[in-house]
């Protein structure tokens, strides 16, 4: 979530000492990382914000503290050692590969919701233009996490969220 445009970036006071440069799939940016827990169902399990410069595998275990079960996320979550400290807890962490890795053997089902992790990104986009989390004219940390947190929960009470409809079974997105 960025809080200003990055030809700005040397001029922006008001989060200079919280805020970090990050990269995305759409570029350089300042600001925020959100990361979401979600479930099979839409709902936002947990959440962790982050500077931009943050590495996305730092909040994880925090994230994932009471899940059990399978959870699925993207590439910029791959870790083996953080693959292996989750699956303590009892938390199966299947994560895409990226193009210089080698295959892995995967069940079918596992394979369709790596593909069905699209659903994070629409909550992302639901957040970030319905509930309008991420703007630019926030002039304290405070009423930027205020903004985040009443975002967040008028997701919450969204009568129709974006969902996968699994009646079986309990999936956890990240």
């Amino acid at each position: 979530m960025k809080v200003c445009e990055n030809l700005r970036i040397p001029r922006h006071h008001t989060f200079r000492k919280d805020a970090g440069r990050g990269k995305s799939s759409t570029g350089w940016f300042y600001g925020f990382k959100l990361h979401l827990v979600v479930d099979d169902c839409g709902n936002i399990l947990s959440f962790a914000i982050t500077s931009g410069n943050t590495d996305d595998r730092k909040p994880v275990p925090t994230l994932l503290k009471k899940v059990v079960g399978k959870v699925f996320g993207d590439r910029g979550y791959i870790s083996k050692a953080l693959t292996e400290s989750l699956a303590e807890q009892g938390v199966e962490w299947i994560t895409s590969l990226k193009k210089n890795m080698k295959p892995v053997a995967r069940d079918t089902f596992d394979t369709l919701m790596l593909r069905k992790r699209s659903i994070i990104e629409t909550i992302n986009d639901q957040l970030k233009n319905i509930s309008q989390i991420e703007h630019s004219r926030h002039r304290s940390l405070t009423n930027y996490m205020i903004n985040i947190i009443a975002g967040l929960v008028s997701y919450a009470y969204q009568d129709k969220k974006p969902a996968l409809d699994l009646k079986t079974s309990a999936l956890v997105v990240i």
